[in-house]
């Protein structure tokens, strides 16, 4: 569009504008005729996919922002209608991030204008909490107001339906369209009042169902060092280890309280580069037998360990193998699964117990719905250890886990990294990593995908590639996706583009077979030398 027309539909979109802030922003833009960050506010919409929506706060419709959101809550509304939920309850919570109260208080109106009942959590609370709240109340949808680990300048929008989990095709595309058929927010009809203000009461009934997860005679004497990365887990991750009997965990008091700004970090993400800084060294000063660290939803939870003089992240597959053996040995039954850029160690260790095991697409809305989940789990940190309560994943019931087994432990004498030593000897060393490219231009994704599309690797790390599968075209027991996945003599490379972050992601495993614990130093060795070669490989075939 030329700037005559983009100045034209700023106005039109100014003028719609419910929130003074954006309105304000939006209108110096326009009298300084800044015509290049218009057009990047102005040259489409932000797309609302299985994520729901995600994006940078700001005024326009390619930005987060109260008409942003007002449009989506109409169009969620308009699809719950079309498909007979005239009078149903929609729950909605939300995060400590910029703007998440506003933006569940615009959502519960405009449910609210349509004739749905709205039902709102009481304060910021973790996103398990309305995953849990939605199956509890019987509600038809819940709304998470959230950018999880995002930069500080994200917000977010994630639609969960009534069985409890987040929203996958065709629903997504359904309500996209429902949002599109939004001509103007003055049909929006969002009165003042006329919604529910939960108490305490669904977040105590949370609480209570938090017990569930632990065996009720199981030792609880690990002690913790925990962080909340500036986010909204304190509160519920303290009640919940009260509620077990684990002894309190020491803080990391300068991430302690919910900060929209996240002054400590450059992202709020335990996994990313400096994040846990302040956690080590909360743990060289009160040496706990454990750290855990919850991003800012506290759907996630990482985890640290002592490993020789000083402390290291465990990696999501690492805790997620924990998990997975400490559940075995207690006798669970049920299903286990992952999505496909997780371990394969997982399906090792169900084959041996003799359980179901099952391979996703990525993100917990396809885990959440495997017929007779018993435990999933995803390599960005994300556990789901309790389906019938929450179907997500959940930062906080996933930690108690965590904290019994290193209790248990302890008890014997041995610490976390002891028991992934003999799942190694058991299973051979599953070894993974990623490599991540952020960019500001997303084309720069396509072109990457076009090239290993065009020019498949042969070999990565001189290993053979046995099987290249472009994973668009689906599988006999995956539907389609963007994304490729390479089979190599005892390795495995997925790649595809991020589906909540300007990123495009590779992620690494290989297999070193070990017959006892004296091999495990030359098996890291060797397997730590091959990841980095198909690393250094790949990074050249994609050109990232």
């Amino acid at each position: 569009m030329d700037d005559s027309e983009l100045i034209a539909r700023a106005q039109t979109w100014l003028a719609e504008d419910p929130d003074p802030e954006t309105r304000e922003e939006l209108a110096k833009l326009i009298d300084t005729a800044d015509t290049e960050e218009l057009a990047a506010r102005f040259s489409g919409t932000l797309q609302f996919g299985t994520a729901g929506l995600r994006g940078e706060l700001g005024a326009g419709p390619m930005r987060m922002n109260r008409s942003v959101v007002i449009r989506a809550a109409a169009g969620l509304a308009a699809y719950l209608k079309s498909k007979g939920q005239t009078d149903g309850l929609v729950v909605i919570g939300y995060d400590a991030r910029h703007k998440s109260t506003d933006f569940a208080r615009d959502t519960a109106a405009v449910m609210t204008g349509a004739g749905l009942r709205a039902a709102v959590l009481p304060r910021p609370l973790p996103t398990p909490v309305l995953a849990f709240a939605i199956r509890h109340l019987g509600a038809v949808a819940g709304v998470e107001v959230t950018a999880s680990h995002n930069p500080p300048r994200d917000n977010g929008y994630k639609v969960y339906l009534g069985d409890g989990s987040q929203i996958v095709p065709p629903s997504d595309a359904e309500i996209a369209a429902r949002i599109d058929a939004v001509a103007t927010l003055h049909d929006v009809p969002r009165p003042e009042s006329g919604w529910q203000t939960l108490t305490d009461d669904v977040l105590n009934a949370y609480l209570a169902r938090t017990d569930a997860v632990l065996a009720p005679d199981s030792p609880r004497t690990a002690r913790t060092v925990y962080t909340a990365m500036h986010g909204v887990g304190k509160d519920t991750l303290l009640a919940a280890f009260a509620r077990a009997g684990f002894p309190a965990p020491a803080l990391v008091a300068e991430q302690a309280e919910p900060d929209p700004d996240f002054p400590t970090v450059a992202f709020p993400n335990p996994e990313e580069p400096g994040a846990m800084d302040l956690s080590f060294a909360k743990a060289r000063e009160v040496d706990p037998d454990l750290i855990i660290a919850n991003d800012p939803d506290a759907d996630r939870c990482a985890a640290a360990v002592k490993d020789g003089t000083d402390w290291r992240m465990l990696r999501g597959d690492e805790v997620g193998a924990l998990l997975a053996a400490h559940l075995v040995r207690r006798g669970a039954r049920g299903t286990f699964a992952e999505s496909i850029v997780s371990s394969s160690l997982l399906g090792r260790i169900a084959e041996k117990a003799g359980l179901p095991y099952e391979e996703t697409l990525t993100g917990f809305k396809w885990i959440a719905r495997v017929e007779g989940l018993r435990y999933g789990y995803e390599e960005a940190l994300g556990y789901c250890v309790d389906p019938e309560g929450v179907r997500d994943k959940d930062g906080i019931t996933a930690a108690l886990l965590l904290t019994e087994l290193a209790s248990g432990l302890k008890e014997q004498g041995r610490t976390l990294l002891d028991l992934l030593d003999d799942l190694a000897v058991e299973h051979g060393l599953h070894a993974t990593d990623q490599l991540s490219a952020r960019v500001e231009d997303l084309s720069l994704i396509a072109d990457a995908m076009r090239r290993l599309r065009e020019q498949p690797p042969t070999a990565l790390a001189g290993l053979p590639v046995t099987k290249a599968e472009d994973l668009t075209r689906g599988t006999d027991t995956l539907p389609p996706t963007d994304g490729l996945r390479y089979t190599l003599d005892g390795a495995r490379v997925i790649v595809r583009p991020s589906g909540t972050e300007p990123k495009i992601k590779c992620y690494l495993e290989v297999v070193v077979p070990v017959t006892a614990k004296a091999d495990l130093p030359a098996a890291r060795a060797t397997a730590t030398d091959l990841l980095s070669a198909i690393k250094r490989d790949l990074s050249a075939a994609a050109g990232i």
